[in-house]
């Protein structure tokens, strides 16, 4: 979708930790479970509907109950080797352990996406367009852990700037051929930023007019459709054009959707197409639209062109946020009945958020952590709703649930070093602790590696003797520490007010305890 230059705001982001070497290893464990294989995939139900797959992406799962070859490739930092990250049997989930051995001690970033469908429609890094240059962000391969049918597994997550694409595509519809397609999403992770997209693009990533794209687009952009409520909205991103329903601009049929993970649909044929969409966990499928193109000059017929895009504008506009776990496109018209069926198979793969609130630094756990210096022992490190400042706040079970949520933190890997950790705010899921000019703050990924070494802490033994201390990743004197009630990274004796040797031990130690929320 062509737009140059455009708001974005965001319910999400991260701000992550760290930088020492190893971790022990019961601070970093996952756990085993068996795989399983499905008895039928997405495709395998698309394919029995008469409208076969002919790209299927996915970090989560096969997406065919035969398939047993990669779903995606990462890139470590460290060394640039890369691997392809598999499945643990045909049908079956993502070999997420593969990943974190690989990538242990350093960050990787998602280099393919593996189309399952034989056609060779793989995803990669998206190159320059005409809205913006390139090539685009790869996305961080630990910044969207979750389980599926209770195994560890990765999303994309895109953050603004981040975007894959393939123009030389086999098989995908052009022009006003049918086709059909639908992307398991994360509901919460959104922005204002054009474009969020999967789905049927040009070829040459530049604007080429009305009609020449088909793709899914999430979030609560208003400039060209929205719907009710304040958004999001899952919409039809059909090229100089968001829409919502058969008209440009306000359709109140396509409702604002709140899901943890979320099921949106969008499919096109001659003078027809619809957007559905539905709860990834539970239940059947909405349909917010279905009836005849757009009026306006351009979208009937349609132009579509075939490329495949994920994340960003078919000219590569990429202000965009969003996270991704699994998608197709077809060929044909699908049925709802195959898209119930469809939803039917999402729903019972058991996607699921990988928070365990065990109060650990396990990496997807909750946890609260608590000051160990004498005056403080009753206060937490938390943020305030005012602004995106970092503090210490004194939290008791007659708290606010409000302050309770803003005291508590779900771990995640380390974005700049996966041995280490992040933490993402609960409250505000999206964005996360990150230290900027020494002070801490609650900070949105641009998808940089800066923010990524910013928002990295390695756990030590606490300096005091106490607890856990959190040791900067890109400076490595530093810990996280309380400080006139407001929190930085800190060295033992320095220029500045913050890095003060009086009880400079104690301030940097904190105990890991159970999450207020």
């Amino acid at each position: 979708m062509a737009f140059h230059q455009l708001i974005r705001r965001a319910r999400r982001t991260l701000l992550a930790a760290g930088a020492t070497a190893a971790l022990t290893a019961g601070v970093l464990a996952g756990t085993a479970a068996t795989s399983q294989a499905a008895t039928q995939g997405p495709c395998d139900i698309y394919a029995a509907g008469g409208t076969p797959c002919v790209a299927a992406h996915s970090t989560t799962r096969a997406l065919y109950a035969s398939y047993s070859g990669a779903l995606y490739q990462v890139k470590r930092a460290s060394d640039g080797a890369v691997m392809d990250i598999g499945v643990l049997s045909a049908g079956g989930y993502a070999n997420a352990a593969t990943q974190d051995a690989f990538c242990a001690g350093t960050s990787c970033v998602i280099t393919v996406l593996y189309d399952q469908s034989g056609k060779g429609n793989h995803l990669t890094q998206a190159p320059a367009g005409g809205a913006a240059g390139g090539p685009d962000n790869l996305a961080n391969a630990v910044e969207a852990p979750v389980t599926v049918g209770g195994h560890k597994a990765y999303g994309v997550y895109i953050a603004p700037g981040t975007g894959y694409r393939n123009n030389h595509t086999n098989g995908i519809a052009v022009s006003d051929q049918p086709e059909g397609m639908y992307a398991v999403l994360d509901g919460t992770h959104y922005n204002g930023g054009c474009c969020f997209d999967y789905g049927n693009a040009e070829t040459s990533s530049n604007d080429t007019g009305n009609g020449h794209m088909e793709a899914i687009y999430f979030g609560n952009i208003k400039v060209w459709g929205y719907g009710s409520g304040a958004g999001p909205w899952v919409m039809a991103d059909l090229e100089n054009g968001l829409f919502s329903g058969v008209n440009a601009g306000y359709n109140a049929n396509d409702p604002s959707v709140s899901n943890r993970f979320l099921t949106a649909i969008v499919k096109g044929a001659p003078n027809q197409w619809a957007i559905r969409a539905g709860n990834a966990q539970s239940g059947g499928l909405s349909t917010y639209y279905s009836g005849p193109r757009p009026n306006a000059a351009g979208y009937n017929p349609m132009h579509k062109e075939g490329a495949i895009i994920l994340g960003i504008g078919g000219d590569n506009s990429k202000g965009s946020a969003g996270t991704f776990y699994e998608g197709v496109m077809t060929s044909g018209y699908p049925s709802d009945t195959t898209e119930n069926a469809v939803q039917a198979n999402i729903a019972a793969t058991g996607y699921s958020s990988a928070a365990t609130g065990t109060g650990t630094l396990n990496p997807g756990s909750h946890v609260s952590l608590r000051a160990t210096t004498t005056c403080c022992t009753g206060e937490y490190l938390s943020h305030d709703d005012a602004d995106d400042k970092v503090a210490i706040s004194a939290v008791s079970s007659s708290s606010s649930s409000a302050l309770k949520a803003d005291a508590t933190w779900t771990v995640r890997a380390g974005l700049a070093n996966s041995s280490c950790l992040t933490f993402e705010s609960v409250a505000e899921p999206g964005r996360f602790l990150r230290h900027y000019n020494f002070e801490l703050h609650l900070g949105v990924d641009d998808g940089g590696s800066l923010f990524a070494q910013d928002a990295t802490f390695c756990p030590t033994a606490g300096n005091s003797g106490t607890g856990y201390s959190f040791q900067s990743v890109n400076y490595l004197t530093k810990y996280l520490r309380h400080y006139n009630h407001s929190v930085y990274v800190a060295a033992n004796g320095g220029s500045n007010s913050w890095d003060s040797s009086t009880s400079w031990s104690a301030d940097t130690s904190w105990l890991v305890a159970q999450p207020w929320s």
